[in-house]
């Protein structure tokens, strides 16, 4: 499967805010937001004057800011949008909840992990289960009443164990409900619009894929 390997505080100074893509980093001083700020990565510099964009560049740009906060490629997101527009309701927020159901996305938000990529190796290496059972597979779509815990051995891994320490700090949506004790988090609602980054202008894309 194809990865993004670049350095991805680029990819939140090109989008011009946090997409706590570093994990813990993104909350310290030496995330590179605090130090650099939000100007565009290049060879022009901080001098450089960002042009301000319209119609498709602005909905182009939320497109692509979506696709890096879930670390979703862009035919697997056109599909996501296709079936989100298929389905009842409003479609911008139908492909978010669909992305928020992801299983890598899950274990971010139910802070077995500071990051969605590391999530995503969690959950490629099998370190994740399901309702008792591995699965592997990082766009499986949660439902309501899973239970998603960490393989027994597994729990000890220092960064497991350090994100589940921390995870009150960072917030868990309501969606999710987190059994301190046994380590483990329950799906206990579908996702709601105000779970989400208030940031992101879902109609914008709806815009763009319209055309």
């Amino acid at each position: 499967m194809a990865r993004y390997r670049g350095a991805v505080c680029r990819l939140c100074r090109r989008e011009g805010g946090k997409l706590f893509l570093k994990g813990d980093r993104c909350y310290k001083p030496s995330c590179a937001i605090e130090k650099r700020g939000t100007q565009a990565p290049g060879q022009h510099g901080p001098t450089a004057r960002r042009r301000m964009l319209q119609g498709y560049g602005e909905q182009l740009r939320e497109k692509q800011k979506v696709k890096r906060i879930y670390f979703v490629l862009e035919k697997q997101f056109r599909n996501y949008f296709q079936r989100a527009s298929r389905q009842k309701g409003i479609t911008g927020e139908n492909l978010l909840f669909m992305l928020e159901r992801r299983l890598d996305n899950m274990v971010f938000r139910a802070g077995f992990s500071t990051s969605r990529r590391q999530a995503r190796q969690l959950v490629n290496h099998g370190h994740i289960e399901v309702n008792g059972r591995k699965v592997d597979i990082p766009s499986f779509q949660v439902r309501v009443g899973d239970i998603v815990s960490i393989k027994g051995k597994s729990r000890k891994n220092p960064h497991v164990d350090g994100a589940w320490q921390t995870a009150v700090g960072r917030g868990r949506p309501q969606w999710i409900s987190a059994n301190e004790a046994a380590v483990t988090a329950e799906v206990v609602d579908l996702p709601k619009r105000e779970d989400i980054d208030a940031n992101i202008n879902e109609q914008l894309i709806v815009e763009l894929y319209s055309k």
